[in-house]
C-alpha cells in the first residue's frame, strides 16, 4: 500500500491538513487500511523533504495546510502509469504459517487449512454483502459518488483476493493428500486442482466485520 502516493492523490484535489487527509484516505478505502495521524504527518514530512508537497498556510482553525507541487504531480502521474511491481511480493502470514506447519511436530496441517478456509469463506461472504450495499447506493444515485465508487472497487478486489485464497487452500489440501499416498499410488493419483478452479461461497447471516460496516 502506497500511503505516499495516496496522500499525493488527495492533495491533487486541493490543500489539506494531516487529520483531514487521514479521514479522506479512510473514506476512500472504506477504512480497510486505517492510518494514524502520526503516520500521515511522517509521510507528509518525507514528501516535503523530497519537494513533492509544500506548506500552504493555515486554515481558519490554525491547521497547517499542505499542497502538492509540480514535481509531486509528476510523481503522481508516473505512479498511475507504472504497473505495481510484483517482483518482491509482500510477506503473507498464511503462506508462512502453512510453510512452517509442514512437518511441524504435533501440528495437524489439514486442520489448520480447514480452520482458515472457514475464516476465508466468512470474509468472502461479508465482503459480498457489503458490495451489494455499496452497489445499490452507487446505482441509486444516493451515494457519495467518488468515495463510494472507490470503496466498491476496493471491495471487489477483496472478494477476488479471498476467492483466490479459498482456491489455493483447496489446492494445498489436495496436494497434501496426494503426497501422503504411497509412492505407487501417488503415480496414478490425479494432480490437485489448479488455482483457477471455480469456488462458490455459501451464504451466511453473520454480521460483516470490516471497518466500513458501520457506514453500510
Amino acid at each position: 500500500m502506497s500511503i505516499r502516493h495516496g496522500l499525493l492523490a488527495l492533495l491533487e484535489r486541493g490543500p489539506r491538513y494531516g487529520s483531514q487527509l487521514r479521514t479522506e484516505f479512510e473514506s476512500r478505502t472504506g477504512s480497510t487500511w486505517p492510518l494514524n495521524v502520526g503516520q500521515v504527518y511522517t509521510t507528509l514530512a518525507r514528501l516535503e523533504r523530497d519537494g513533492l508537497v509544500a506548506p500552504d498556510g493555515e486554515d481558519a482553525a490554525g491547521h497547517t495546510l499542505y499542497a502538492i507541487t509540480d514535481p509531486g504531480r509528476t510523481e503522481l502521474r508516473e505512479w498511475y502509469e507504472r504497473p505495481v511491481d510484483r517482483a518482491n511480493p509482500p510477506r503473507d502470514e498464511l503462506s508462512i504459517k502453512l510453510a512452517m506447519a509442514v512437518g511441524a511436530p504435533g501440528v495437524d496441517i489439514r486442520a489448520v487449512i480447514q480452520s482458515q478456509r472457514h475464516a476465508t469463506i466468512r470474509a468472502m461472504q461479508d465482503y459480498t454483502r457489503l458490495k451489494a450495499t455499496a452497489l445499490a447506493a452507487v446505482e441509486s444515485g444516493q451515494s457519495r459518488e467518488r468515495d463510494d465508487v472507490a470503496w466498491l472497487l476496493v471491495l471487489e478486489q477483496l472478494i477476488f483476493q479471498t476467492e483466490a485464497e479459498a482456491r489455493w487452500l483447496d489446492h494445498c489440501e489436495a496436494r497434501l493428500v496426494r503426497l501422503s499416498l504411497p509412492a505407487d499410488r501417488r503415480a496414478t493419483a490425479p494432480e490437485p486442482p489448479q488455482a483457477a478452479a471455480e469456488t462458490t461461497a455459501p451464504t451466511s447471516t453473520d454480521r460483516p466485520r470490516t471497518a466500513r460496516t458501520r457506514r453500510a
